[in-house]
């Protein structure tokens, strides 16, 4: 079973934030794909389906960022390898709006959602997909930055990639995570 796990906080005022990046696109796959709808399964939100022949579940964190990782705790790590078949959606503060960057592996860099992956995981060796959110600017603090809404232009920038990251996430389940980094990073 391949996993995209999308992150983002769960509150409703928090939908149109920076930091619910993660969850716009694993909205945006649960619709191309047509696996849904989400339904509640422990501390996430999963959809299931087969996708490019492969089982495939999307799934969303119900807690905050800071305890993403509890929602991989209802996947059987013994049929899973979080190598091969985890891919984590994220927001990057360190980023201009727009950019793409997939990693086989890595730190956090950070990123609190990403630390409470390694630390259930155990590990860092896990694919991510991390979206560029903009820059946070020196005399602002990041955790402002990344819980203010984007504005409008910046916003429209990211919806307009969808598509390309559905297709981007198609060729990692197919192919992997350095075909996704070789043809989609920029």
């Amino acid at each position: 079973m391949k996993v995209v796990l999308g992150l983002g906080n769960p509150r409703e005022h928090d939908d149109a934030t920076r930091h619910n990046v993660g969850w716009w696109v694993a909205d945006r796959l649960v619709y191309d794909w047509d696996i849904g709808p989400f339904e509640r399964e422990g501390r996430a939100l999963t959809a299931n389906g087969i996708v490019c022949s492969h089982e495939v579940r999307v799934m969303k964190p119900t807690t905050y960022m800071n305890r993403s990782g509890w929602a991989l705790t209802s996947l059987r790590f013994e049929a899973f390898d979080p190598l091969q078949d985890l891919l984590i959606v994220v927001d990057d503060a360190a980023l201009e709006v727009g950019r793409v960057r997939f990693r086989s592996s890595g730190g956090p860099g950070g990123h609190k959602g990403l630390e409470s992956v390694e630390a259930v995981l155990g590990t860092a060796c896990y694919a991510r997909l991390r979206i560029g959110v903009g820059t946070c600017p020196a005399d602002v603090d990041l955790s402002d930055w990344v819980l203010s809404p984007m504005p409008e232009p910046e916003e429209e920038v990211v919806v307009g990639l969808l598509p390309e990251l559905t297709e981007a996430i198609e060729t990692w389940l197919v192919d992997g995570t350095e075909a996704a980094m070789n043809r989609f990073n920029r």
